[in-house]
C-alpha cells in the first residue's frame, strides 16, 4: 500500500540548512518580524525574504499559500518556499500550509524552518497526506520524493503530538489506495484479504463467504452479488480497546467492488468510476486501521459487505422479491439501488450480533445527494438529534464538509409495494432521501444511526486542499474525531 511521506523532527541546525542543495521552507506572516533563523536567512541571501515579504505578490497570498525564489543568492539550496503562515492560526490553515509544501517535495529532499511553531504538527500531517500518489499500476519510473526534515525547537514534543496523526494518515491512504484500485485487482477475494492482513496490527478479522451469509439469511445482500463469478462476503473487524463489555461502536460500509447496475444497466459513459462504489467499505477500513495503529482506547466494530453487480444469466431481475436478514421482503425495482439492499443486511446483523450503542453507516449511494449537494458536502441523515450533532461536530473539526438532510414518512410512503414489503426506490424525486428512508426500516429503534452517502466525496475530478484528483479519504478524519471525543475512556 501507499505510505505517507516521511517527515523527521529535528532541532534546527542552520549550518545545515545554509548547505542544503533541495529546497528550504520557511514560514513569515506580512508585518510581522521576522525571527533569528529568518533573519540569519535574510542576510545570507541578500535581502531576499525581506523583499519578498514588502512585495505586492506575497501581500496577495492567501494565508497557507507559499512564493518560491529559485536559487536564492547566499544559499545553496535550489528554492526558498516562503509560505504565508502566522503563529497563530487554525487547524485547517496549518494542515493548508502543509499541503502547500507537499508539492514542494522533489527528489532532493524538503527541509521544513519550524522553530517554535505551535502547529508545526498539523503542518506536518497536511504535507504527508497531500503528498500521496497512486502509481502503482504505472510502468514509468517511480518519483519518489527526497527526505522532509521539519527542524523543530522541540521535536520530541512535535513527534508526540504528530505520532496519532500519523496514524490517520495511514488510514487515509488505506483508504484512497482501496477506492483508486481498478476492479479487476481489487476483486471481493482481494478485498477481504486485505482487510485480513490487518489482524497484525490487533484487529480481530473475520470473514463470512457465501454459505455463512445464506445461513444467516442475508437474501438482500446475495441478490447483488449472484450475477458475479466474485464470491459476495461481509468481514468483520473488531477493536476491542476500550473496557471490557462495553457495547461498540458500529461502523458499516457498501463495498460493491463495480456496479455496473446489473440488468438496470449504467449508461456506458463514466462507468469506469463505479471502481468507486466500494467507498464506504474502505473509509471503514480505513478508520478500523487508524484505530488499532494508535491503539485507541475504545471498542469499535466494522463490518462491510462485499459484493460485485454484475449482469449475466444468473443476475438478479428487476420485479425479483428478495427476503432480509431481518425477514422483510424486498421488491427490487430497479437492480441499480443495489447499496441499500446489501446495507440492509449488513445493518440488521451488526446490530442483532453486536447490539451497538450507535451505528453509523458509509456508502456511494446515490447521484440524487451530488444533485443536492455537489462535492463539496456528504449527505447526513440520522435518527436522533444528539448523536448526529455530534457526528456533524466531528466533521467540522476536522474541515470534512457534511449536511444534514431531512426524513419523514411522506418519503417513506413512496417506498410502499404492491406485492412485497416495500420496495427498492421510490421514483427520481427525493432520491437520496428514500434510500435513507428504506435503510431505516432496518435500524432498530433504541439505536442512534447516522447514514452518510458519500457518492459526491468519495473521489473528485480535480485536486482539493488535502487530496490529488481520486480517492479522498473523505471520513477517516471525522470518524476518528468521532471515537475521540465521545467512546475513548
Amino acid at each position: 500500500m501507499s505510505h505517507p511521506v516521511p517527515i523527521q523532527f529535528r532541532n534546527a541546525d542552520m549550518q545545515a540548512v545554509e548547505a542544503f542543495a533541495g529546497r528550504i521552507a520557511v514560514f513569515a506572516d506580512a508585518g510581522a518580524s521576522l525571527g533569528v533563523a529568518l533573519r540569519r536567512l535574510d542576510r545570507l541571501s541578500r535581502g531576499a525574504i525581506a523583499r519578498a515579504l514588502a512585495s505586492d505578490a506575497f501581500g496577495k497570498l492567501k494565508p497557507g499559500e507559499a512564493m518560491d525564489l529559485a536559487y536564492p543568492a547566499g544559499l545553496a539550496a535550489e528554492a526558498l518556499v516562503i509560505v504565508r503562515l502566522a503563529r497563530r492560526v487554525d487547524q485547517a490553515t496549518a494542515r493548508k500550509a502543509g499541503a502547500t509544501l507537499a508539492r514542494a517535495v522533489t527528489p532532493t529532499g524538503l527541509i521544513l524552518l519550524a522553530d517554535t511553531h505551535p502547529r508545526a504538527a498539523d503542518i506536518a500531517f497536511g504535507l504527508a497526506v497531500r503528498a500521496y500518489d497512486f502509481a502503482v499500476h504505472k510502468t514509468a519510473e517511480a518519483k519518489v520524493p527526497g527526505p522532509v526534515t521539519m527542524m523543530v525547537a522541540d521535536p520530541e514534543a512535535v513527534a508526540v503530538q504528530a505520532g496519532p496523526m500519523a496514524a490517520v494518515a495511514e488510514g487515509i491512504f488505506f483508504t484512497r489506495d482501496l477506492v483508486n484500485e481498478p476492479a479487476n485487482v481489487l476483486t471481493t477475494d482481494d478485498f477481504a484479504a486485505r482487510l485480513a492482513a490487518m489482524q497484525e496490527l490487533g484487529l480481530e478479522v473475520e470473514i463470512l463467504e457465501e454459505d455463512d451469509l445464506r445461513r444467516l439469511g442475508m437474501g438482500a445482500l446475495l441478490g447483488v452479488g449472484q450475477g458475479s463469478d466474485s464470491p459476495s462476503k461481509v468481514v468483520v473487524m473488531q477493536w476491542n480497546g476500550g473496557k471490557k463489555g462495553i457495547a461498540p461502536l458500529a461502523l458499516i460500509g457498501k463495498g460493491v467492488v463495480f456496479d455496473t447496475g446489473g440488468i438496470s444497466i449504467k449508461p456506458a459513459g463514466g462507468m469506469e468510476d463505479m471502481t468507486m462504489d466500494m467507498g464506504g467499505a474502505a473509509v471503514v477500513a480505513g478508520v478500523m486501521r487508524t484505530l488499532a495503529m494508535r491503539k485507541a482506547r475504545a471498542n469499535v466494530v466494522g463490518l462491510v459487505g462485499l459484493v460485485e453487480n454484475m449482469p449475466d444469466g444468473r443476475a438478479q431481475r428487476p420485479g425479483d422479491v428478495v427476503k432480509s436478514m431481518k425477514g422483510d421482503t424486498i421488491e427490487v425495482i430497479n437492480t441499480d439501488a443495489e447499496g441499500r439492499l446489501v446495507l440492509a443486511d449488513v445493518m440488521w446483523y451488526a446490530q442483532d450480533r453486536f447490539a451497538p450503542q450507535a451505528m453509523v453507516d458509509l456508502a456511494t449511494l446515490t447521484g440524487a445527494i451530488i444533485i443536492a449537494l455537489g462535492h463539496e458536502n456528504t449527505g447526513v441523515f440520522s435518527n436522533n438529534d444528539d448523536f448526529c450533532n455530534a457526528l456533524l461536530k466531528a466533521c467540522e473539526a476536522e474541515g470534512e464538509g457534511a449536511w444534514r438532510m431531512p426524513m419523514g414518512e411522506a418519503y417513506d410512503a413512496k417506498l410502499k409495494s404492491r406485492i412485497a414489503d416495500m420496495m427498492n426506490v421510490g421514483g427520481r424525486d427525493g432520491g437520496a432521501i428514500t434510500a435513507a428512508q428504506f435503510l431505516a426500516r432496518f435500524v432498530k429503534p433504541e439505536v442512534p444511526w447516522c447514514h452518510l452517502d458519500i457518492a459526491g466525496t468519495a473521489l473528485l475530478k480535480t485536486d482539493s486542499t488535502l487530496a490529488p484528483k481520486g480517492a479522498t479519504g473523505w471520513g477517516v478524519m471525522a470518524l476518528d474525531r468521532l471515537v475521540r471525543d465521545r467512546y475513548e475512556i
